[in-house]
């Protein structure tokens, strides 16, 4: 079974964080909540439109070891915190070295770029690119994946995006199942 970490931080996009969840879960791949840590943490995360999720492990005792993929959901507040936090960003690092996948949405491949690990073809959330760079950046495509990094463009591709990881981790058989089954004949 494939393991999947997603990060999250206060002000993520709540759309794709839980599309993204559902998706990789409906597809078979065991996901872990993870949250920022630190002495005033907590594990309940308040995403940009005030929605709580309950996350199941802190970020500080996460090792990429465990994972297979580390995918990162938008939100420009969540996204800066991403950006920002040392655990988060040596752990990019991390996987990029140890040759596993690497996911962003919507606002994160910011994240991605701070670590040193976006790859040179990408697309993210209209105007992200301007943080970033325009060489590389599309916004034709609902995913874009370069080697092992996948990157998505934001709330409206969440299961798309989805869909694509469990396509890469899992196969395309359990792919179509999920896509079927979600009526997802969008992506």
């Amino acid at each position: 079974m494939a393991n999947v970490l997603v990060p999250l931080a206060e002000g993520f996009e709540e759309i794709e964080a839980v599309n993204l969840i559902d998706i990789m879960r409906r597809g078979g791949i065991s996901v872990d909540i993870a949250y920022l840590g630190g002495e005033f943490a907590s594990d309940l995360v308040t995403g940009a439109n005030g929605i709580v999720i309950q996350a199941q492990i802190d970020i500080n005792l996460v090792s990429s070891y465990d994972y297979d993929m580390i995918v990162l959901p938008g939100g420009n507040g969540g996204t800066n915190r991403l950006a920002q936090n040392a655990k988060v960003q040596s752990l990019l690092k991390e996987f990029k070295s140890k040759d596993k996948y690497i996911g962003a949405i919507c606002a994160a491949p910011y994240a991605l770029h701070v670590a040193g690990v976006l790859s040179h073809n990408y697309t993210a959330y209209p105007t992200t690119e301007e943080r970033i760079r325009h060489e590389g950046y599309t916004d034709k495509e609902k995913v874009v994946t370069d080697g092992k990094v996948m990157t998505s463009r934001g709330p409206g591709t969440a299961i798309c995006f989805g869909l694509e990881i469990i396509k890469t981790l899992v196969g395309n058989e359990t792919y179509e199942v999920v896509k079927k089954g979600t009526l997802s004949d969008f992506c």
